[in-house]
């Protein structure tokens, strides 16, 4: 996974917005607040680095127990995981569970906001 495919899959969903944070972090965001964050250098698209993004919070240790998934620093306590080793999740598990960090993080804005969104 790389900051390329990754803005391939989450770039056309509504309200979605993406820039750099913290020297090297590729940020997605939805109404400003951010739902997944990968470790690429803002130069090297093709860099591939950790993923993290948010889940429910009755699968975080589930997830967490798994090999090269972790708690993601900073972020464990609002229930966010990093996928620490390339081969930790197959793209068809990874994409519904990006999917479900958008929609949890959406839901949290405003209805104002959703509505601007087309979401509500």
């Amino acid at each position: 996974m790389n900051s390329k495919q990754l803005r391939a899959w989450v770039g056309a969903w509504p309200g979605v917005t993406e820039d750099i944070k913290w020297d090297t972090n590729r940020v997605f965001s939805v109404g400003g607040k951010m739902f997944c964050v990968i470790d690429a250098s803002p130069a090297d698209e093709n860099a591939s680095g950790g993923l993290s993004f948010k889940v429910d919070d009755d699968r975080f240790l589930e997830l967490t127990d798994r090999p090269g998934i972790l708690p993601a620093p900073y972020l464990a306590r609002a229930k966010w995981i990093c996928l620490a080793e390339p081969g930790a999740m197959r793209d068809a598990e990874l994409k519904p569970l990006l999917r479900r960090s958008y929609e949890l993080v959406s839901a949290k804005l405003t209805k104002a906001k959703q509505r601007e969104l087309g979401e509500g």
